[in-house]
């Protein structure tokens, strides 16, 4: 199972936007709208920042927000992940699965999920992110490091996002999709002309719902191939 972090893993949304707007204040800027923010959310935060605050000084944003960045973790405000959610990649391990996180972020956004003291410390199988893969989502090669590392099939593999663009990366690497729609910011109508195998409402679920995506992703590629034998003219695997 691969997952991405940010209102994936971690509601982070909120938080991100309050951060950021407190790295503006700190450049004597003004602040950007709820909006401005919600419409570039998924984005690689130095592509989304000139959309959100036009004209800012992307590198002294990057300089601010490294420091505001440090604050937020070490006073709880930012990614911390729910015990639930922690029990959940428990229970996952537990069944055998391998679990790997793949997201948008820099390393430096990253870095601190990487510490060694952080609750994520033995429970991951990878960590995938812009500073170790050469292409980010919504392109399907975000995926490349990963199954070259692992040795592992597309279809042997599920993300589990929250974005549009999550589903379509996935969609194009042969990926299956579970949507979650824990934070509440995205409509299920906006996955329209994505294949998502499974909604889920909180991460959690994601331990049920695995098992059944499982089987109708294997008998969707059974369908697919039997039609090739047969000379039909399937277009992919469902």
């Amino acid at each position: 199972m691969v997952i991405d972090v940010d209102d994936t893993l971690c509601l982070t949304e909120a938080a991100c936007f309050e951060l950021e707007n407190d790295v503006l204040a700190r450049l004597g800027r003004e602040p950007m709208s709820r909006a401005a923010h919600l419409s570039t959310w998924g984005l690689p935060l130095l592509e989304a920042m000139p959309r959100r605050s036009p004209g800012v000084d992307l590198a002294a944003f990057a300089d601010v927000y490294r420091e505001v960045l440090a604050e937020y973790v070490a006073d709880g405000r930012l990614d911390a992940v729910a015990p639930e959610n922690l029990r959940a990649l428990d229970e996952l391990a537990a069944a055998g699965r391998g679990v790997m996180l793949l997201t948008s972020r820099t390393e430096a956004e990253v870095a601190h999920l990487l510490a060694p003291d952080h609750a994520l410390t033995g429970r991951l199988d990878g960590v995938y992110h812009a500073g170790n893969v050469r292409f980010g989502k919504p392109d399907s090669r975000a995926f490349d490091e990963l199954l070259a590392a692992t040795g592992l099939q597309p279809s042997q593999c599920v993300y589990v996002g929250d974005s549009p663009g999550d589903a379509q990366a996935a969609n194009g690497a042969g990926l299956g999709f579970i949507a979650c729609m824990q934070s509440g910011i995205r409509r299920r109508t906006e996955f329209d002309g994505h294949r998502v195998d499974a909604f889920i409402d909180a991460f959690p679920e994601v331990v049920k719902v695995l098992a059944d995506v499982e089987v109708r992703t294997r008998a969707g590629r059974d369908r697919w191939c039997s039609g090739l034998e047969a000379g039909g003219g399937a277009d992919q695997p469902a």
